[in-house]
């Protein structure tokens, strides 16, 4: 459990600035302070980044009589901790073409309520 001094370090990625922000926790792991941030945008990724951090989930995979293989990604970021189980559904997709960019291919990855998209179209190539 964390410490009332316990705080955790991060690099803003929100623009180019990567502004040092801190995070100070209570002792029941609430966020009570953050420190560093230039903007509100980096105000509220270091509140996110220690509490929830999420990600978004790049993949390929190969297509049924298709040479190429197609790109797909999480039409939003997911929290970090359903990245396994994200890919491993990704994994076992059974896909044919044609398939055109934006085309859902899982609904709900991993119970995330994201969906996961083609990012680009590919036609059958015999």
């Amino acid at each position: 459990m964390l410490q009332a001094t316990d705080v955790k370090n991060f690099v803003c990625v929100c623009c180019p600035m990567g502004c040092q922000l801190e995070v100070g926790f209570d002792d029941k792991g609430s966020v009570t302070s953050v420190t560093g941030y230039t903007c509100n945008r980096g105000k509220a990724y270091a509140r996110e980044e220690a509490t929830d951090p999420r990600r978004m989930v790049t993949a390929v995979v190969c297509i049924k009589d298709c040479p190429e293989p197609l790109s797909v990604k999480t039409a939003q970021a997911i929290p970090k901790r359903f990245i396994d189980a994200a890919l491993t559904s990704i994994r076992s997709l059974d896909l044919t073409a044609p398939i055109s960019a934006g085309d859902v291919l899982i609904k709900d990855v991993a119970h995330t309520g994201v969906s996961v998209i083609a990012t680009k179209s590919l036609d059958a190539m015999l």
